[in-house]
């Protein structure tokens, strides 16, 4: 399957699929990640990533985009790095 890199306003772009580096935990936080969700409709995204709950390390969820030119968002939970490891 064909995929395509785009560098642009991650909230304008229409495509089938963004992703977002997320909190584990159901909560808005900073940046991207807020700027995502305050385009796709804070509440409505809330209430769909509580209902999913914590996402675990290097895991993913799927959720609707909403108000956004996408048709979904994959929120994805990266490891931490820390002293090294």
């Amino acid at each position: 399957m064909p995929f395509k890199i785009i560098r642009n306003d991650i909230t304008k772009v229409k495509a089938d699929v963004i992703v977002n580096t997320a909190n584990p935990n159901p909560i808005c936080a900073s940046g991207t990640d807020l700027a995502i969700y305050e385009a796709a409709g804070k509440e409505q995204l809330l209430a769909e990533r509580a209902g999913i709950g914590k996402i675990a390390r290097g895991d993913i969820a799927v959720t609707g985009a909403y108000n956004l030119k996408a048709k979904y968002i994959i929120h994805t939970v990266g490891p931490v790095w820390t002293d090294g490891k």
